[in-house]
């Protein structure tokens, strides 16, 4: 690897490694997807995360980072939590949309997703935050090129979002850099100009993640100085996947299938292999 302006290059084994690591997101991401359900806590979800990684050989990435420490293995975010709740006590019940974002390591490098999940009946209006939050995200992604801008990213999902209905759009958090370490530069805010910002290169890892609300843009954060919500209490909703930029197009290094499938219903190219 290589730094250009303080931005991470990483060899083609190097992205090889980040995909490994990916894999262990999504696959964590997977089975935490399916264990959500109504009367568990947010710490079991946190425990079995914390098992599959393991066994996976891999490393979790939020635990011990920052200052204070984050105490968990993923973050769990409910309802009006935007990101980074810390797991404990809390009980998960029906009509709760429950954000989990997971982060592992493996020989050093890092992977970085994230997903909402929807327990038991929902009101319409959460599933549609969902759905245009996730959708946003893969208009991002199929939005990066060779040769293209960070503010091309930045721009398909504000374009998107604005296009679906009154959102709002955290400005607060942004998606990021990634590789040797899990945040680095440069950000990848979820609102921008196409044309502007970093150029986008073979080698470049970003973490794409939209995080949008029923309410307003704006956030607070939480006494345990970890847990961002809304400042009007309205819902949120976060999706996120780390992607590199191929010859061919964007490889998602957290999808399962590389994002194949989503890329492909873009008209997107796909660029893993």
């Amino acid at each position: 690897m290589f730094r250009d302006r303080g931005v991470e290059i990483k060899t083609p084994s190097e992205i090889e490694t980040m995909r490994a690591a990916g894999l262990v997101v999504g696959e964590t991401l997977a089975l935490l997807r399916a264990s959500t359900r109504a009367g568990m806590t947010t710490g079991e979800l946190d425990g079995i995360a914390a098992e599959h990684i393991r066994a996976a050989g891999a490393k979790p990435s939020f635990l011990g980072y920052g200052h204070p420490p984050f105490p968990a293995t993923i973050c769990v975010s409910v309802n009006d939590e935007i990101v980074h709740g810390i797991p404990g006590g809390r009980v998960i019940a029906e009509g709760d949309i429950v954000s989990i974002d997971c982060g592992a390591i493996v020989d050093g490098w890092h992977g970085d997703a994230a997903v909402t999940v929807a327990v038991g009946q929902v009101p319409d209006e959460a599933l549609e935050l969902m759905r245009v939050t996730e959708e946003s995200m893969w208009r991002g992604i199929a939005a990066a090129t060779l040769g293209g801008h960070v503010g091309d990213i930045s721009h398909a999902v504000q374009d998107y979002v604005r296009s679906q209905g009154d959102f709002g759009i955290v400005e607060d958090y942004t998606g990021h850099g990634i590789g040797s370490a899990m945040h680095q530069p440069p950000n990848v805010p979820n609102v921008g100009r196409p044309g502007r910002g970093p150029k986008l290169v073979e080698g470049l890892a970003l973490a794409v993640e939209p995080m949008v609300t029923l309410g307003d843009k704006e956030t607070d954060l939480a006494e345990d100085e970890w847990t961002v919500v809304t400042s009007d209490g309205s819902r949120a909703a976060h999706f996120e996947h780390t992607f590199t930029l191929t010859v061919n197009g964007p490889w998602v290094l957290t999808a399962l299938d590389g994002g194949e499938a989503r890329l492909t219903e873009l008209g997107a190219p796909y660029g893993g292999r």
